[in-house]
């Protein structure tokens, strides 16, 4: 695309409107805490600006800004203080979620577990195929599609419907 040692100002901030909306998405869904994803995103933008990458097209950008935020991410949950937040904090975020769940299937698929939220994010929300998502995250693309499988029967579960296809 363009040599990374002239990416100017202006072409982070071109690089930055594409795609910080679904990095930002993509943080929220692994940590579940607006400040937080914030971080990660601001993260993996500063380490595109420090990163001389260059990327064949849009979609390999963007799905370079995926994995190095959620990387990032897992470095975060894995993190001493993450685990020591209290009890106060945690409420206030939910407060603050509240905010982000527009979309009512949106605050559905937030309650599931970390393993399923995001597959099912980025199949439904960005697009993306079972064999891109395989390849994002680094997991076997039968293994999306059965993650995929089982996020679908309990997010009917949790909406209220039947849990049998």
């Amino acid at each position: 695309m363009e040599d990374p040692l002239q990416r100017t100002g202006k072409d982070i901030a071109q690089i930055y409107r594409r795609h910080a909306h679904t990095v930002y998405k993509v943080s929220f869904m692994l940590l579940r805490n607006v400040v937080d994803a914030e971080e990660a995103t601001q993260t993996a933008f500063l380490k595109l600006i420090q990163s001389d990458m260059t990327f064949r097209d849009n979609e390999h950008e963007k799905a370079w800004l995926i994995v190095t935020a959620r990387n990032h991410c897992r470095n975060m949950l894995k993190h001493w203080w993450r685990r020591m937040r209290t009890t106060l904090e945690e409420a206030d975020q939910r407060l603050l979620t509240e905010e982000i769940r527009h979309d009512e299937t949106l605050g559905e698929v937030l309650a599931l577990p970390a393993k399923y939220r995001l597959p099912l994010y980025l199949f439904y929300y960005e697009g993306y195929s079972t064999k891109e998502i395989a390849e994002l995250l680094s997991i076997k693309e039968a293994t999306i599609r059965t993650q995929l499988h089982t996020g679908r029967k309990l997010l009917k579960l949790q909406i209220g419907g039947e849990g049998d296809d």
